[in-house]
């Protein structure tokens, strides 16, 4: 008799790797982590966290902090790139397609994730925490882009 299996269905197996890629974060409010997967292989992945070659805010400190820019405003006023963002800019930047691929991400992406995501042809977004940002929800939905939580404990 064969023996039961203990492997993680993929949606799983995906989402503990953007938590560990979330383990690169140098954000002090929030560490994210996102995979573009397409036909079960990762084409890219992201975290959030500042630009190559520019301090980082472990080192800098937060102005969003600083400010008492609550969570979801004034996205400019921050030296990080979300994890989305880079896990987009890092296909492009080796020549990857991800039309038609799909988010696993550690956070619901944010509006400004969310028209990037769009345009890039993503086609379905698995993540476990929730980002209060109806404009995202509304463009998803207006997209056709299926969203899916996966719960899972901090």
């Amino acid at each position: 008799m064969p023996k039961e299996s203990k492997r993680p269905p993929w949606e799983l197996y995906f989402m503990d790797i953007a938590f560990l890629v979330a383990s690169r974060s140098t954000c002090i409010r929030r560490a994210v982590g996102a995979l573009i997967i397409k036909e079960k292989r990762i084409l890219a992945t992201g975290y959030n966290g500042a630009p190559t070659g520019i301090k980082h805010c472990i080192d800098t400190g937060c102005l969003r902090q600083k400010l008492n820019i609550p969570s979801g405003e004034k996205h400019e006023l921050c030296r990080g790139i979300h994890a989305e963002q880079n896990a987009i800019i890092q296909a492009a930047l080796h020549g990857v397609s991800i039309k038609g691929a799909v988010f696993f991400c550690t956070n619901q992406p944010c509006s400004i994730c969310t028209k990037m995501i769009i345009n890039a042809g993503i086609k379905k977004i698995y993540y476990s925490f929730a980002y209060a940002d109806p404009m995202a929800d509304e463009m998803l939905k207006e997209a056709g882009i299926e969203l899916i939580r996966i719960e899972r404990s901090p």
